[in-house]
């Protein structure tokens, strides 16, 4: 035992006797206090007395003891200078955007704001007015539901719109929203795989009823002066981010404009609503050879879309068909321009510029697209899910488009390039009545106008 401990105790013990002489807490009380130091008392001789005032010394010398050989550790002090600095305590970012907070808004601060002023604080936040929002979750909630998500279905879907809409990564959602980025990627890969699915049918159709069909040739025809014009096709490259190192073949993802991307085809009618949407090919691949990759080129060369409405145009009868640039092939279902540069007859020349007329609808319409929905213009989704995310943006346009939403500023694409493609063997006889198409098209549209 440690020899301080021993002398203090003892001290303790003759201060004792010192202030009550009348008992001794010594076992020899004879002993003087020279002797007492020279050979101290037993601590055990303390425990056997019958007085309570050894115990009561023992105890403090105890005390006394243990404060010495153990010194008081001083605790750590805690920073007040800002929330942030404690980890348990949420960001102010993450309390503006938690669940309480959304349902704070979209609950009581909703229905306190004038309709205008609720959309437009809406839009800012998800790109799309309120009442286009409902029936976004609306038809989403039964899906989400079943997946036994943690969080309520309508807070997923306003998190995941809010990252198309301002093209935020996931780590950037993850900081603004106080959840973990594979979080965030998760419930994104959820919500978009769900909108490319499950609403893909309903919001993105072939017009082939009688009533749609007769509703987009007269909207085309009233734009181009061109009869039986049922649709725009244009391609697009929507740039990635990051393309993966183990990628395969990674060189057919970049882009004649030299970025790594995948190719996005779209179809829209008059309205720039899309009617067909396809995502199958890396950035290197050409237009033409993403059409015939496309499902839309395998149902029309095979005749398994019916277009029932023929117009007869000198002669020729000309159904239904699509119109694209000098990039596609000519097709009896799908016309392009004479030429990019007006070298060609006055007929052709005039169809030419009436073909322009209509093809800047679905440029329009990819317009609206990237500069609506952010993310794609900087696509920040693993490859594996960059597909089902760029349908998903398609689907949510049109949403947009049928309710009549403001327009964006157009997202401006490069201009186009290239040189049209050779024809392949098994589709001559359609270039063929293509170009007889095109030709009594040109002589008739000329013809109508010199006749003005």
């Amino acid at each position: 035992m440690d020899q301080s401990f021993l002398l203090m105790l003892t001290n303790l013990l003759h201060l004792h006797n010192h202030l009550d002489p009348t008992t001794s807490l010594l076992s020899d009380s004879t002993s003087s206090y020279s002797s007492s130091v020279a050979s101290p008392t037993s601590p055990t001789s303390l425990l056997t007395s019958t007085s309570a005032a050894p115990l009561l010394f023992f105890t403090i010398a105890s005390v006394l003891s243990y404060l010495a050989t153990h010194p008081h550790k001083k605790k750590p002090k805690t920073s007040t200078s800002s929330p942030n600095n404690n980890p348990s305590s949420p960001s102010p970012a993450a309390a503006e955007f938690s669940v309480s907070a959304f349902r704070a808004l979209s609950t009581e601060h909703i229905w306190a704001m004038e309709a205008p002023l609720r959309d437009a604080q809406w839009r800012s936040l998800y790109g799309l007015s309120y009442p286009v929002f409902t029936t976004v979750v609306d038809k989403l909630k039964p899906y989400i539901t079943q997946s036994q998500l943690s969080l309520p279905s309508d807070y997923a879907v306003a998190m995941v719109l809010s990252r198309l809409f301002h093209g935020f990564s996931a780590k950037t959602l993850a900081t603004r929203y106080g959840l973990e980025p594979y979080l965030i990627s998760k419930i994104t890969n959820m919500v978009t795989r769900l909108l490319a699915t499950k609403l893909y049918p309903e919001f993105i159709k072939i017009p082939v009823s009688r009533r749609r069909l007769v509703e987009t040739t007269q909207g085309f025809q009233e734009l181009t002066s061109l009869p039986n014009i049922c649709g725009a096709i244009d391609g697009t490259a929507v740039r990635l981010q990051h393309l993966p190192s183990e990628t395969v073949n990674s060189s057919m993802y970049y882009s004649r404009y030299g970025f790594p991307s995948i190719l996005l085809q779209v179809v829209a009618d008059h309205k720039k609503i899309f009617w067909d949407v396809c995502v199958k090919a890396p950035g290197g691949f050409d237009d033409a050879t993403h059409f015939r990759d496309s499902l839309l080129y395998n149902r029309l060369i095979s005749d398994d879309i019916v277009w029932d409405k023929v117009v007869n145009v000198r002669g020729e009868h000309v159904r239904p068909y699509i119109i694209g640039d000098w990039c596609f092939p000519l097709l009896s279902f799908l016309l392009t321009p004479f030429s990019g540069n007006r070298t060609g007859s006055p007929a052709e020349n005039a169809y030419d510029e009436a073909l322009l007329k209509g093809r800047k609808m679905v440029e329009e319409a990819i317009g609206l697209l990237k500069g609506r929905w952010k993310i794609l213009q900087n696509l920040n989704v693993g490859l594996s899910h960059a597909p089902q995310t760029i349908v998903a943006c398609c689907v949510l346009h049109n949403l947009c488009q049928i309710a009549r939403e403001p327009e964006p500023e157009l997202w401006g694409e490069p201009e186009e390039n290239g040189s049209p493609p050779r024809v392949l063997e098994n589709e001559k006889s359609f270039y063929y009545c293509g170009g007889s198409a095109r030709q009594a098209l040109a002589d008739d549209l000329y013809q109508r106008l010199s006749s003005r």
